[in-house]
């Protein structure tokens, strides 16, 4: 199936739920695997979960644990459900954007960044290492750093752009979700990864400094799809333990 329209996962939700209210999947059935979902609507795995997350955040699906995505109800109207669904960008659609505009940023600032900005890098590398930080204290490092890239370029427009991308970061219901849900799996900004973005600024390479900063945004994007699927491992995980726990009640009983 080929799908048209704006946003890629909203279009993908939108024909999801359409196919529900036409009763291809009734409440409480089972949807297919993501690998199959992909397939179907000729769209990428990271495209088909963050439609999942969003069908799962206004209710339209939920979770399991150890068994898979499910249809809960299929009660919204046309208008509605256009609504629900208008989640602004996901983390995935954010994150290459932010390769895009940050990798050609990063090269910019590499022939233009100033001894003064070097430092100011490495005092927030110093920052996002620090035994004592926060996770508060690393994300605000972390932010800070990257505006600092874009402002080393010197141009104000540029700067603004990249500011707007980190902005969505919190103003975007679904993208807010995502970087959520991969805070819980534990994943947060790490150091080294920035470390080579800086060193290549220093030796003023702008085709290094480029591909330091993609790598290092495309590692997000790992990090990303790790975490959402450690949550659902963990939830088979939780379920296995249930399981576990009635399996081994049930022996007791038998052997009393």
């Amino acid at each position: 199936m080929k799908i048209t329209g704006n946003k890629l996962y909203q279009r993908v939700a939108a024909s999801i739920t359409s196919a529900i209210e036409a009763g291809r999947w009734a409440p409480g059935s089972r949807l297919p695997g993501e690998r199959d979902l992909a397939e179907e609507y000729k769209v990428s795995r990271p495209t088909i979960r963050e439609a999942m997350i969003a069908l799962e955040m206004k209710g339209w699906i939920e979770a399991r644990h150890g068994s898979g995505l499910y249809v809960t109800r299929r009660d919204h109207g046309t208008g509605q459900r256009e609504e629900a669904l208008n989640f602004d960008v996901g983390a995935f659609d954010l994150t290459e954007a932010r390769i895009l505009f940050e990798g050609e940023a990063a090269a910019l600032a590499a022939v233009s960044i100033t001894d003064e900005q070097l430092d100011e890098l490495d005092a927030l590398l110093a920052a996002m290492a620090a035994e004592d930080s926060g996770e508060p204290s690393v994300m605000d490092a972390d932010h800070r750093f990257h505006v600092a890239i874009a402002s080393a370029t010197g141009n104000a427009a540029i700067r603004s752009v990249i500011e707007y991308l980190w902005d969505l970061r919190i103003r975007s219901p679904l993208a807010a979700n995502m970087f959520a849900r991969a805070k819980r799996g534990g994943i947060t900004p790490r150091v080294e990864e920035h470390r080579p973005i800086v060193a290549a600024l220093r030796t003023r390479d702008p085709h290094a400094a480029r591909s330091a900063m993609r790598r290092h945004l495309r590692g997000v994007v790992d990090d990303l799809l790790e975490a959402t699927e450690l949550e659902a491992m963990a939830r088979t995980r939780d379920e296995l333990d249930a399981r576990r726990d009635s399996v081994a009640r049930r022996l007791e009983i038998g052997s009393a």
